[in-house]
């Protein structure tokens, strides 16, 4: 897997020192700056810890199987804005090497909030993931063309939840935190955690570019 974060605190350099103190137990294997300077930080073969209590497709021991890189953006909770064009650029160029040397499925290539949806929201809505996937890494089903909630429809809410879980998402989580992790990052233009036909239809989208990748 790969797995994209945000740093999430003030300043660049602060981040940088809490991935390189051993006694924050907390670690990547790439650090991207918003210029597009990168630092190799953790050997790729080696386990870095970045993602935390996560899960994805099965899988709960994220750090063993997956390579995680932190990209300078003080988040939410410090100002959070665009992602520059050179940090953008340095990524596309560093994750189209990881996928030479790795064969990390499409489908594999997520956010940290899709791996930990109860606890993360990085990178973030203002994350481009279409551009990442025009350039052949992870997938993207652009917009949808219909809108209306699924509320009061309970099988069709049903059917969502199981597709979501088809797809990779912890059935652990209650299910609007799994849709709105699910909307961060395939449908930013409107995250609410409600189940609506334009997710549904993105999502199977999705779902069936996975099966074909």
């Amino acid at each position: 897997m790969l797995v994209l974060h945000y740093t999430g605190m003030p300043s660049a350099q602060e981040a940088l020192e809490a991935l390189c103190d051993p006694a924050r137990e907390v670690s990547a294997h790439y650090f991207i700056y918003e210029n597009g300077k990168t630092l190799a930080l953790v050997p790729e073969g080696r386990r870095a810890w970045h993602a935390g209590k996560a899960y994805w497709r099965g899988h709960r021991d994220i750090n063993a199987r997956s390579i995680g890189v932190e990209l300078v953006n003080p988040g939410h909770e410090w100002g959070y804005r665009d992602f520059p064009a050179a940090q953008m650029d340095a990524l596309i160029e560093l994750a189209q090497g990881i996928l030479e040397r790795h064969p990390i499925p499409a489908r594999n290539v997520l956010a940290h909030s899709d791996v930990a949806p109860a606890r993360k929201q990085d990178p973030g809505d203002r994350f481009d993931w279409g551009r990442l996937a025009s350039k052949g890494i992870g997938l993207w089903a652009g917009e949808g063309v219909e809108f209306w909630p699924l509320g009061s429809d309970l099988g069709a809410v049903n059917a969502f939840n199981r597709d979501l879980e088809c797809f990779g998402y912890d059935p652990g989580v209650p299910p609007d935190v799994a849709t709105t992790a699910f909307q961060r990052h395939y449908r930013p233009w409107r995250i609410d955690g409600n189940v609506d036909v334009e997710s549904h239809r993105i999502l199977r989208k999705l779902i069936a570019a996975a099966r074909e990748s």
